[in-house]
């Protein structure tokens, strides 16, 4: 008989977003017409704010549970394989018929930089239906990622899932994915006061909050409830802002960057690791930063470290980039 998820023991319940990323590198324009460009590297990953931090806390040791959309397609077959293979805890994993897999082309500049050419696909199915409220009550740490691309998820029922969470001894997390013309209240308004990590980029933390610069943005969430802001501030770190408490930046590790897609992810699990550990939200965030840039040395969500002795062997052999203000 097939466990299910609440029969296994889970530290940690990611939600959300569920992606195969195909990447090329190194892509400097595209060519017209019928034209042709020869690539260094081509890749699939398994990506998505939800699905990449799975992956990324089942490689550093944590027993992890994912909730989520696919397709009932080749792509779908392929991320949720890929995911078990990292010892991900596939089984709130859905697979929907008529729908694709959301998957996403992303062509990597020489800079690491990159444009995204996105399908939604099944990821605007997922509901509270999917999610086993079991593993939820078990878990230690729940992580929401990908509001405001979760049309059913968004809003009031993520609320009452972080609710259930917190009821039950969990720690919370959010990460979102920016979208300029949505409504910031529906989506969040209500989610504020049950997390208790907020990880946005500084970008989206900015556009959020209605603020020009960080330091408000960090008040301003302080003000609707979030515990405590960690914030990533691309090659400067991430800023971390407890309750009561003075920020704090950590930095990022020196590197060769070859691609930046899925660094954010990387950080939200190497940062949960360290929360579900019993680390400092600092000490945690630093764990982040070094586990974002380990994976922005190779190409796609998956070029990171493959377990915690690398990363451990990564934080004690490579120079920050920057210096640690707490």
């Amino acid at each position: 008989m097939r466990e299910k998820s609440s029969d296994l023991h889970v530290q940690a319940a990611t939600i959300g977003i569920h992606i195969v990323d195909i990447l090329g590198r190194p892509v400097s324009a595209i060519p017209s017409g019928q034209g042709m460009t020869l690539l260094d590297e081509i890749a699939m990953s398994a990506a998505g704010t939800a699905a990449a931090t799975a992956y990324g806390l089942a490689r550093l040791g944590v027993a992890t549970a994912t909730f989520g959309v696919i397709g009932n397609d080749d792509l779908g077959s392929w991320l949720r394989n890929r995911l078990q293979e990292e010892g991900v805890d596939v089984h709130g994993l859905h697979s929907a018929s008529g729908v694709p897999t959301s998957a996403t082309i992303l062509p990597i500049r020489p800079d690491g930089s990159r444009p995204a050419l996105h399908c939604i696909g099944a990821n605007r199915l997922l509901d509270e239906h999917v999610i086993d409220f079991d593993v939820i009550k078990k878990a230690r740490h729940v992580h929401i990622g990908g509001s405001f691309l979760l049309e059913r998820l968004d809003g009031t029922p993520t609320a009452r899932i972080l609710k259930y969470a917190k009821e039950h001894g969990a720690t919370t997390s959010v990460d979102v994915i920016g979208v300029p013309d949505a409504d910031f209240e529906r989506v969040l308004g209500q989610v504020y006061p049950w997390i208790d990590y907020f990880l946005p980029n500084e970008e989206d933390a900015l556009m959020l909050s209605h603020s020009s610069s960080l330091h408000d943005a960090i008040r301003w969430f302080h003000g609707r409830g979030v515990r405590s802001t960690v914030i990533t501030l691309g090659e400067r770190g991430a800023s971390v802002s407890e309750q009561g408490r003075e920020e704090a930046v950590v930095p990022a590790y020196a590197v060769d960057v070859v691609d930046t897609s899925g660094c954010g992810d990387a950080f939200s699990a190497g940062f949960i690791s360290g929360i579900i550990r019993g680390k400092s939200p600092v000490d945690a965030a630093l764990i982040g930063t070094a586990a974002g840039s380990a994976t922005a040395q190779g190409l796609g969500s998956s070029a990171g470290v493959k377990n915690e002795k690398e990363l451990e062997e990564f934080m004690a052999n490579t120079p920050y980039l920057g210096e640690l203000r707490a």
